[in-house]
């Protein structure tokens, strides 16, 4: 985890001995568990602190501290970015949103080990949760990894926020171009012109990129659609 620890500081991030010690059991588990269930295509230890505990822990420089901040991660998978956030910022109320149940019974047991409070877990559909009155609207902070192209994303995303808020996106190297073809959802459902912040993660030849979007006006409550209905037509 030494690694982990110098590859996050150059983020301008600094991790305790406790913090690392978290990471090392999530580590430890999701290898355990990828062995029978495929929760992850990278299983090399030391990818897995890369590409996923430092991967997510890069958010941090678009969010800034998000310790007593409400954050909601959509399509999290095995935790991708939410958990190592709130290692990270251990105050974070932190809800972590997945439909399939052999991943949330993961989570479930991931917060547990690591013995994580103010964690939320909801086996259901985007589509279905940014609709309901709990969670709709309630976020200052709405996240996703790999879930779909960003007009897809963006549905999903913004009707979760607050106005004042933010949906961060994780991309690749085609940000540029998802963020124009966004451009006419993101301004229907309340969003602001995204931001765009490239990271370069080390011994990746291709940089990510996060992109964050403002919320300045309510989501018109026609959306999100129903479960599906992004995919096949986009806005």
């Amino acid at each position: 985890m030494e690694q982990l620890a110098q590859h996050a500081e150059r983020f301008g991030l600094s991790l305790t001995g406790t913090q690392l010690e978290q990471f090392r059991a999530y580590r430890a588990l999701l290898v355990e568990w990828n062995a029978r269930v495929n929760l992850t295509a990278v299983r090399e230890p030391a990818q897995i602190e890369i590409r996923h505990f430092l991967d997510s822990l890069s958010c941090a420089t678009v969010t800034g501290n998000l310790n007593g901040r409400r954050l909601i991660d959509v399509g999290t998978g095995a935790g991708f970015p939410g958990v190592p956030l709130k290692i990270l910022y251990p105050d974070l109320q932190l809800t972590l949103l997945d439909s399939v149940g052999k991943k949330t019974r993961f989570l479930e047991l991931l917060v547990t080990t690591l013995g994580l409070g103010e964690v939320r877990i909801l086996t259901e559909r985007a589509e279905v949760v940014g609709q309901l009155a709990a969670h709709r609207g309630r976020y200052e902070w709405a996240v996703a990894r790999s879930v779909a192209e960003l007009r897809i994303l963006v549905e999903l995303l913004l009707p979760l926020c607050q106005v004042g808020g933010h949906t961060l996106a994780q991309k690749g190297s085609n940000a540029a171009a998802e963020v124009e073809a966004a451009a006419r959802a993101i301004a229907l459902l309340g969003g602001a012109t995204p931001h765009l912040t490239t990271i370069q993660l080390p011994g990746l030849e291709e940089p990510h990129t996060l992109v964050v979007i403002g919320k300045v006006g309510e989501t018109d409550g026609r959306y999100p659609r129903r479960a599906g209905i992004a995919r096949k037509r986009p806005l």
